[in-house]
């Protein structure tokens, strides 16, 4: 299989990492990224959704980039076509049916102990439907049909939307996960399904086992309800439930988790015939989770290690050297067991390679182990090498290196004690103020509800101080920045109801310093982490906030967020003339005169476009032909009404 073309779909976050790796293929705009003319056939200038071909010359000269600027996208919104030989049609004979008696399949005699008639009798097919609105659902779905096979079944995910219902009858297992969207509403792909079912005629699922996966937030009426409308309305049409449903809250993953196992393992345990033998489920659990002891779980649950098979793997490896201060990265091929952790790599190699190669080892869960595997940030003893880089022509490539933002010790290994003295600076403990609370025998005891408590908490739920760090953007180019670890436990702290009045005094004019909040500018590479991160990154929006409030949106970063948005409510489009000259004022103005920046202010040069005369301008301001600038004066857009609505609706303060 070769390449063929390229596409983004809906989705694009505009983070750059497709156009930091292939400039000359993607270019990423204000709101999506594109696919540049001169790679293409057809020259056009957008996302490619015809899936108009590459040029050869681009696919000879960048296909390992390419690939590469698609693992880069945390969205996985970048779609790489792929083309090859077009398969000979050979006529078929029709074959005359000779009528026969039907034959109707008799049960399987299974013995408790034959577990390999059970894998190898009859149709092994497991149905996985999903409703989802955001990717939740879909994201389970498509996790539980790659486990599938461990227990020896084939899994197939189906979106409920065109989902045909009377296919259902002929189905012998079926996995539902689905989401509930509003007040207790289907999502959008489930609806037209949901309203089918209603309308179909009782006992016509009698031959389906099933089990329902909800996902919903416990905060809303309506919990589940989704979920619970499925699982009740498949009992109604006379199919038979495996294993109870289980209710997820947003911190889902866990739960899901286990409900897969055990839905996983029953399903298996139904032979080809749709008989379900209950004796096999333990055998069936034992079966995918090989010659590896699980892992003790809450409440006493073993979870299964799923085993994969060996996988060919090149390894490229940061290391440094800090006797001759010389990087470099080694390469190494190998074969490894998909199912062995990121950490077990590493131990791996320094055994059988090299035993100079430098890393944190640790538990599993090691804050201090984090490092950074194709671009992703993670804790190596919890990831498994499948699960961080796609399967590419029968191999995977993996890119180690360390955590960005520290300095690098040796290889692997980071220096984490400038974190920790940020930490130390910004007075990591409780100052509270004497307050009424609950009589004890040791004293008054102060008292905190259950949600004040509960979102202080999640706040600083982090797994580890030095990889929230090192996800900031900012935190590599500005030493003294506190980082997103430092601050959101100071804005948890800050938001104690504990807190005494001068501690609050005290941690706001850290928040506001230089090095606090303001240093920054953008939350996106925060929020992707993972969906504890997101919570994370909120409260550290609000942090800014705050903090741009109670500064009257003066300085010069408060004066950009104004007028960048005044600016945009004004017109429908950003005027960065307006920004450069409200922000820096006319000292700063007078400042850039010898640059050539404020030159181009006054002529409205533009390199987006326009007359030749704004482009001779250039010659007279060298420095105008550099970066983006529009016209001095910026007409509103077309249906401006509509911007104004919408800054209306959420602030009325611009």
């Amino acid at each position: 299989m070769s390449i063929v073309s390229v596409y983004i779909e809906d989705g694009c976050i505009t983070c750059d990492a497709c156009e930091e790796t292939l400039p000359e293929v993607f270019e990423v705009t204000d709101d999506t990224c594109f696919i540049k003319p001169d790679s293409r056939v057809d020259g056009g200038y957008d996302r490619n959704e015809s899936q108009s071909a590459l040029k050869q010359d681009f696919i000879s000269q960048f296909k390992d980039d390419l690939l590469d600027a698609a693992d880069a996208c945390p969205v996985d919104v970048i779609i790489i076509v792929e083309g090859g030989s077009t398969p000979t049609l050979v006529e078929e004979t029709p074959v005359v049916e000779e009528e026969s008696e039907e034959v109707v399949a008799e049960p399987v005699e299974i013995a408790g102990d034959d577990l390999g008639e059970l894998l190898s009798a009859g149709d092994r097919s497991l149905a996985i439907l999903f409703g989802s609105q955001s990717g939740n659902s879909e994201g389970v779905a498509a996790k539980i049909a790659k486990q599938a096979a461990n227990y020896g079944l084939e899994g197939t995910v189906h979106d409920m939307d065109g989902f045909d219902l009377s296919s259902l009858s002929s189905m012998k297992r079926v996995l539902i996960v689905c989401s509930t969207w509003g007040e207790g509403e289907m999502p959008d792909n489930a609806e037209e399904l949901w309203n089918e079912a209603q309308k179909g005629a009782a006992g016509m699922l009698s031959g389906v086992h099933f089990s329902v996966c909800a996902l919903g937030d416990s905060s809303y009426e309506f919990y589940c309800e989704s979920g619970k409308d499925w699982d009740e309305q498949f009992e109604k049409l006379g199919a038979t439930r495996l294993i109870d449903r289980v209710d997820c809250d947003v911190d889902y993953e866990s739960p899901a988790s286990e409900w897969a196992i055990n839905s996983l393992a029953a399903m298996a345990a139904v032979d080809g015939t749709g008989v379900f033998h209950e004796n096999m489920v333990e055998a069936m659990m034992a079966h995918a989770a090989g010659d590896v002891s699980g892992a003790e779980g809450e409440d006493g649950f073993t979870v299964p290690n799923i085993l994969s098979e060996s996988i060919p793997a090149e390894i490229s490896i940061f290391r440094y050297d800090p006797e001759s201060a010389s990087t470099g990265a080694d390469t190494w091929v190998c074969s490894l067991p998909g199912h062995m952790s990121m950490l077990e790599v590493l131990r791996m190699l320094k055994s059988t390679h090299d035993g100079s190669l430098s890393f944190r080892d640790g538990s599993t869960n090691d804050p201090t182990t984090a490092i950074c595997v194709n671009g992703r940030l993670i804790l190596p003893g919890t990831v498994r090498i499948d699960s961080v880089a796609p399967m590419r022509d029968g191999a995977i490539r993996l890119r180690i290196d360390p955590l960005p933002g520290f300095d690098v010790v040796r290889d692997l290994v980071v220096d984490h004690w400038s974190l920790e003295r940020k930490r130390e600076s910004s007075k990591p403990w409780m100052v509270a103020a004497t307050r009424e609370g609950a009589s004890t025998p040791q004293g008054a005891i102060g008292i905190m509800d259950d949600n004040t408590a509960s979102a202080l908490h999640s706040i600083t739920d982090f797994c580890s101080a030095a990889l929230l760090h090192a996800s900031s953007d900012a935190a590599p180019y500005a030493n003294g920045y506190l980082g997103p670890s430092v601050l959101s436990s100071i804005w948890a702290r800050r938001n104690d109801p504990r807190s005494s009045q001068g501690s609050v005094a005290s941690m706001d004019a850290t928040l506001s310093s230089s090095n606090g909040i303001k240093a920054e500018t953008d939350f996106t590479s925060i929020r992707r982490q993972n969906p504890s991160a997101a919570i994370i990154a909120d409260a550290l929006l609000d942090a800014k906030t705050h903090v741009l409030e109670g500064d009257g949106y003066n300085g010069r970063h408060g004066k950009h967020v104004w007028w960048y948005t005044w600016t945009l409510k004004s017109s429908g489009k950003v005027n960065d003339t307006v920004l450069y000259r409200q922000v820096l004022g006319p000292i700063g103005l007078l400042g850039n005169l010898t640059s050539g920046v404020t030159a181009r202010m006054v002529t409205g040069f533009t390199r987006t476009g326009g007359d030749m005369f704004y482009d001779m301008l250039a010659l007279v301001a060298p420095p105008a032909g550099v970066g983006k600038m529009p016209r001095q004066f910026n007409s509103s857009v077309d249906n401006h009404h509509e911007v104004v609505a919408i800054f209306n609706e959420l602030d009325g303060r611009f």
